[in-house]
C-alpha cells in the first residue's frame, strides 16, 4: 500500500513538473533595442506580447518558447520615426505585423549558477526567419518568472530598411519578460 501511494505522489509531481506553462505579460516586461542613428545610440521598445512559454527547470530539453511582439506597438519617443518604422521601406507592419522568436532547444549553460539557460531557435522579422541563439537567465518570482537576455542582430539580414551611411546595420535587443503561470 506505500509503494502505491509513493507511486501516486510521484506521478502527481511529475506531472506537475512537466505542465508548467506560462503566458509573456506587457506589464513587468520590456522587449528594447538600440541602433546607432548618425552615430548616436538610438532607442525604442515593443509590446503586445504573446504566446506560450513551457518551463520545465528539472527537464530543460522539455523547455520550448514560442512569443511575438507586435510591430504596430514601435516607440522610439517619436512619432514621425514611428511610422516611418512601420511603413513598407523598414517593418512594413500592414503585411508584417508581428516579431516571432520559436525555440528548437533549450539547455543549460555552464555558468556555475542556476537560472543560466541557452535558446536556440529562430527569429522571424518581416516574414524572414533566421537562426539566432543567446544565454538568458530565469528567475522564479513567485508563481511566475521573469526571462532577461539579449542578443544583435543585423537588420539588413531581415530586409528591414537599405543599406545606409546614416544608420547602423547592428541592432542590439535586450529582453526582459515577466511571465504569468497559465
Amino acid at each position: 500500500m506505500s509503494r502505491l501511494l509513493l507511486c501516486f505522489f510521484f506521478l502527481i509531481f511529475s506531472f506537475a513538473a512537466i505542465s508548467q506553462k506560462y503566458k509573456p505579460a506587457d506589464a513587468g516586461s520590456k522587449v528594447h533595442f538600440v541602433i546607432k542613428n548618425f552615430g548616436i545610440n538610438t532607442g525604442g521598445d515593443l509590446s503586445g506580447l504573446k504566446g506560450d512559454i513551457n518551463l520545465v527547470p528539472a527537464n530543460v530539453a522539455a523547455c520550448n518558447f514560442n512569443v511575438s511582439v507586435d510591430v504596430n506597438t514601435i516607440d522610439t519617443d517619436n512619432n514621425m520615426r514611428d511610422k516611418d518604422l512601420k511603413g513598407k521601406s523598414y517593418f512594413d507592419a500592414e503585411k508584417f505585423s508581428a516579431i516571432t522568436m520559436v525555440s528548437t532547444k533549450i539547455n543549460k549553460t555552464n555558468k556555475t549558477s542556476a537560472g543560466w539557460y541557452y535558446f536556440t531557435g529562430n527569429l522571424t522579422i518581416h516574414g524572414v526567419t533566421k537562426p539566432i541563439a543567446f544565454p538568458f537567465t530565469a528567475t522564479s518570482k513567485g508563481d511566475d518568472y521573469l526571462f532577461v537576455g539579449g542578443f544583435t542582430i543585423n537588420r539588413l539580414d531581415f530586409g528591414v530598411g537599405s543599406n545606409s551611411i546614416i544608420l547602423s546595420n547592428t541592432v542590439k535587443v535586450s529582453l526582459s519578460v515577466l511571465a504569468k503561470k497559465s
